[in-house]
């Protein structure tokens, strides 16, 4: 790193530089800045004619420096930064220009140091000596004073309690010893003889009581070590007691660890414990429910029993079980959207009839612990050798420096304020639970076993542990069943220190990755800065976290760590604040006490800074529903304590929502937050706990169904790239995409650069790229995602990164339109088109595809009995799973997600999955089936509000919207499960125009004719379209609303050429 130079920029991101050479506005201004690409390299950014040039400071194998310039320019080497500047303000250098006026670097914001949060005090050190001395006065006189201070400092405190002995040995050290060994230090001799001999005089009756009870205490060990083979003696390992006293404790704590735990897990394998944990043994649990019959309503009792996998269905708690339901026979569960209490559980009887059973229960939170307790009697009895879907749990806590209560269990249980769960659903463990605490005070092996010890009271699981990572008072850890060790891998830690001048760690940020079977996770800690006017200080430690934290697959280092993980969390004190005047301390007090939260909501921090699109871009969040967790009084969740007193006069500390929880998850996988609230009854600590719960889609370690020989040949075709790049940028551009299914990384050739007249540059790449998975299966292939980085060809920098979920070509050709971001800022967008080429094939069905959402009134009409044809469980046209895709229905703007896909066009070309032989089943009596509405495959409909628009011209997405809904997002293509059709060839059908009536909607496809690319049977004409439902209240509620169906955009061929009139003309779309 160089000295202090004010062209010299650090760190700085490429973005920034851009901004501070566009605001200097000369000709050959310049700052220096570290390379992003490669680590001790350095980028030169030259202004020229309002275009940012860059070359790259390479150093060689002997440190020194040169400058990647124009071809034909002889190489020069500089031993330092400041020389190599000097010399290139000469003209002529191989530069667009020279050198000329360097741009200053911006103060940092400053940040005062806070109260408590300061690192451990270093011993005073008093070794000041007098220069003009002589040498041997200067050998005297720090052993002196050393002397001198330690002295003094014994004359202040109570000796009364040691023996006369130990007072004489100590001041006897601190009067002569203490100065002899400062003198054996100064000539070399680091052992300090005087400490040894006052450390055996003080110990000499524990060293004799050590040399007494280690031999006892390691005869015990190898009694209680299981792989000690018959017939072999205590082997003589004692430590000597000529040992120093500090290594024979740290050997007999060791020891004492060690037996503990072995002693532990023997008892705990004698009662009931397998493969080194108890069984988990969740109780049976009954609902009081209600059932209507003839306008008649009668109580029943439904008992979940998850371990012996049967659902009973009783008149009263005491009558017969005689009725009851295996887990394989319940088929499915169906939430009212209508009535928020209601449950539809579709059966198969022994006859193989389907059977609709509708059940009303006392409460939404009841209907949905039932649904969890369903899902996890499922889940235990499955037959799949992996799960496709875990919990789980992120719990964050600042705890104030202070320990934890005794009881913490709440905080796991997910119980409070907020959204919560079911008392019916306290025993169901989560698969992965992972805490992150702030200013905590333990050791990290207390408090593991803390955790591990509250998780086994709640859930009889012995959890392991999977990481756990420190920087000062912030921790991570993350702990996991044991069912699940071996499909935990990868995993990396790392942190971040964003304290005063980016160097000390009572700010920052720990983090954990892994990969969990096919599915990658990562988990970010932190603690950011305090203060409520120290918002912009806030911004800059997450950028900095962004950039510097180290964790994940190395060969995506193109990326940041929000592109590479399918699920990542970020969560902690946060220490975003209400915006609120210190006057109006006691309003926002009388807000929360009358839980009108919407009204502080919209003045807080975190979420206006995400709205403005500057931190936490297409994260998702819950919605808050529970009161602010900081600050209040300790031992009492009654009282803030909003004022603080401080020498520079009283600090307000508005009661805010501090302490959070986000995530962003790859595009089109499943993804719900269950639960996200704080704690009532731990108060311990000016912060209460806050809870979050997920479930989340997870991806197999694959193996075909099929043989090696009889593997499909597949591959992958993304053609017709456009990106819009918001940068001054002087060079040239590729394309790299990266994925685990790829067999290697995949570059593309140069784009051509259009400079578009808003300053933005649109590049153009108009071949069509082949990426080669190595595994061709479809139902692989759909759950794989690929990473897109646009980069600089001269200095291989990256432009900004997005995602494309292959679900999305599941069928046929599909365009995209992903918003390209690098470090959390918005850098362009990226338009093209996806294809997939495999084999057709039955997909196999998720976990997660257990539990549906009925529209009203959709099921159909039913017989005698409640009788349902079996195929039409699965074919239900108004259910929809609201769960997909990590969109959250929460109130507000819906923010950018960062991709979206179009819809092609009913007579398209029926490519992809199905290659050119239509699928064909039944015969031509079955009627046309009606397919599931889930988002995930099906249509994504506006929420509450509008995605904000990226300003970005409108003209540049390659698909146009429908007339009359020039704002709709664009839909997924429908998701195929099964479809009838007639035996008969179809007929081809006229092509459908672009430019439909604005009084018109097209019509809504039929989930079947995913598959289907030419004419259809035609569709009911009695059927209605949906109704959007009411607004209401979800504050009390676990159930999400479920988003409504909006008609599919129509949506033009592969584009063409002549598509993009901005392209350069004669150049063929490969």
């Amino acid at each position: 790193m160089p000295g202090y130079q004010p062209w010299y920029h650090d760190t700085i991101t490429r973005s920034k530089a851009e901004d501070l050479l566009s605001k200097a506005a000369r000709d050959g201004s310049f700052l220096i800045r570290d390379s992003e690409s490669i680590q001790g390299a350095y980028a030169l950014c030259v202004l020229y004619q309002n275009c940012v040039y860059t070359y790259r400071i390479l150093p060689n194998e002997d440190k020194r420096l040169s400058v990647q310039a124009s071809e034909g320019v002889p190489i020069r080497f500089f031993t330092m930064l400041p020389e190599l500047v000097e010399a290139y303000y000469s003209p002529n250098m191989g530069l667009i220009t020279h050198l000329q006026y360097p741009v200053q670097r911006e103060e940092d914001v400053d940040e005062e140091q806070e109260v408590g949060n300061n690192p451990p005090q270093l011993p005073p050190r008093n070794f000041m000596a007098d220069m003009k001395e002589s040498e041997s006065k200067n050998s005297e006189q720090p052993s002196k004073s050393l002397s001198d201070m330690y002295l003094m400092r014994l004359q202040h405190m109570d000796l009364s309690i040691l023996s006369e002995e130990h007072q004489t040995a100590i001041q006897e050290y601190f009067r002569t010893s203490i100065c002899l060994d400062a003198e054996q230090v100064q000539n070399g001799n680091s052992n300090l003889p005087g400490l040894r001999k006052l450390i055996m005089t003080v110990c000499k009756n524990l060293n004799s009581e050590i040399s007494r009870v280690t031999p006892v205490l390691e005869i015990f060990h190898r009694a209680l070590d299981q792989q000690l083979s018959p017939g072999i003696g205590p082997k003589q390992c004692f430590a000597s007691s000529s040992q120093c006293v500090s290594y024979r404790l740290e050997q007999l704590t060791k020891l004492l660890y060690s037996i503990e735990d072995k002693a532990k897990g023997s008892v705990f394998e004698s009662v009931g414990f397998e493969g080194g944990h108890r069984k988990s043994l969740i109780p049976p649990v009954a609902f009081e429910v209600k059932q209507e019959s003839l306008g008649i309503s009668t109580k029943m009792i439904l008992k979940v029993d998850i371990e012996s996998g049967k659902l009973y269905i009783k008149k009263s708690k005491d009558g017969p079980e005689d009725k009851y339901f295996v887990h394989n026979k319940i088929l499915q569960l169906v939430k009212s959207q209508k009535m928020h209490t209601k449950l539809i559980i579709v059966v198969e009887t022994e006859k193989e009839k389907v059977l609709r059973k509708e059940f009303v229960f006392e409460d939404t939170k009841k209907r949905e612990g039932f649904c969890q307790l369903l899902q996890q009697m499922k889940n235990k009895h499955s037959e799949k050798p992996e799960p496709d879907m875990i919990r789980v749990f992120i719990g964050t806590w600042n705890m104030g420096n202070a320990g934890p209560p005794h009881n913490i269990d709440s905080w796991f249980q997910c119980k409070g304020q907020g959204k919560t769960q079911d008392d019916t659903a306290d025993h169901i463990p989560h698969d992965v639970y992972v805490i992150g605490t702030q200013e905590d005070p333990l050791g990290e092996r207390e408090w593991s076993e803390t955790l591990k010890s509250v998780l086994r009271n709640i859930t009889n699981i012995s959890f392991k542990q999977v990481a756990i990572h420190t920087l000062w008072n912030i921790r991570i850890v993350v702990l996991a069943k044991p069912e699940h060790e071996n499909r935990i891998s990868h995993v990396f830690s790392d942190s971040v220190k964003t304290g005063i001048a980016n160097t000390l760690g009572n700010k920052g940020a720990v983090g954990v990755s892994f990969m969990f079977n096919g599915t990658s996770f990562g988990f970010v800690n932190s603690h950011l800065t305090s203060g409520s006017e120290k918002k912009l200080r806030r911004n800059q430690n997450y950028t900095n976290i962004l950039r510097l934290l180290n964790l994940g697959d190395k060969k995506l280092n193109p990326f940041d760590i929000t592109h590479m993980f399918t699920h990542f969390f970020w969560f902690g004190d946060l220490n975003y604040r209400v915006e609120f005047p210190s006057s109006e301390a006691e309003y926002i007090v009388t807000k929360i006490k009358q839980q009108q939260y919407q009204e502080l909501l919209n003045k807080d921090q975190l979420s206006m800074e995400r709205n403005d699109e500057k931190v936490f871009l297409h994260f998702d969040e819950e919605e808050i529903t529970f009161p602010p967790t900081y600050r209040f009084e300790r031992d009492t969740r009654e009282k803030y304590a909003y004022t603080k007193a401080k020498a520079t006069g009283t600090k307000y500390n508005l009661p805010s929502w501090c302490d959070r929880v986000l995530r962003k998850s790859y595009p089109l996988v499943h993804v719900v937050c269950q639960t996200y609230g704080c704690t009532t009854d731990i108060m311990t600590s000016d912060h209460s706990p806050v809870f979050a719960s997920f479930e989340v889609g997870v991806a197999s370690q694959f193996v075909s169904k099929q043989g090696p020989n009889s593997a499909p040949q597949g591959g992958i075709q993304i053609m017709n790239c456009v990106a819009l790049l918001l940068t001054k940028s002087k060079t040239k551009f590729c394309i790299e995409f990266h994925s685990s299914c790829l067999e290697k990384r995949v570059k593309t050739s140069e784009g051509e650069n259009t400079e578009q007249a808003n300053g933005s540059i649109k590049v153009w790449f108009g071949n069509q790229y082949e990426l080669t998975p190595i595994i061709s299966d479809p139902e692989y292939l759909l759950d794989q995602h690929i990473l897109i980085c646009v980069k600089s060809t001269d200095c291989d920098e990256s432009y900004g990164a997005g995602c494309i979920a292959l679900r999305a070509a599941q069928f046929c050709y599909q365009e995209f339109h992903i918003t390209l971001t690098h470090h959390g800022e918005i850098t362009g967008t990226l338009t093209g088109g996806i294809q997939l080429r495999t084999s057709e094939f039955k997909p196999t069905e998720k976990l997660y595809d257990f539990i549906k959402i009925e529209r009203d009134d959709a099921f159909p009409s039913k017989g005698k009995c409640g009788e349902l044809n079996k195929s039409s469980v699965t074919q239900a046209h108004d259910i929809s799973n609201p769960n997909y895709m990590g969109v959250s229905f929460k109130s507000g703007n819906v923010t950018d997600k960062g991709w979206s896909y179009s819809m092609s066009t009913r007579n398209a070309p029926a490519v992809g999955l199905l290659g050119k032989d239509h699928k064909k089943a039944g015969n031509g009596e079955e009627k046309l089936s009606e397919m599931l509405d889930n988002p995930l495959y099906g249509s994504v409909t506006k929420s509450h509000g509008q995605a904000k628009d990226q300003g970005h011209p409108q003209t540049d997405r390659l698909t146009p919207a429908a007339d009359g809904e020039p704002d709709r997002p664009p839909l997924p293509v429908p998701r195929n499960r099964s479809f009838t059709c007639s035996e008969n060839k179809p007929q081809p059908s006229a092509p459908v125009s672009l430019h439909l009536p604005a009084h018109k909607k097209p019509v809504v496809p039929s989930r079947s004719e995913g598959g289907m690319a030419q004419s259809r049977p035609p569709l009911p004409k009695s059927r209605l379209e949906p109704q959007t439902p009411k607004a209401r209240d979800y504050r009390d509620s676990s159930e999400f609303p479920c988003k409504q169906r909006l008609p599919p955009r129509l949506s033009p061929l592969p584009p063409h050429k002549d598509m993009h009139p901005d392209h350069p003309k004669n150049r063929p779309v490969n």
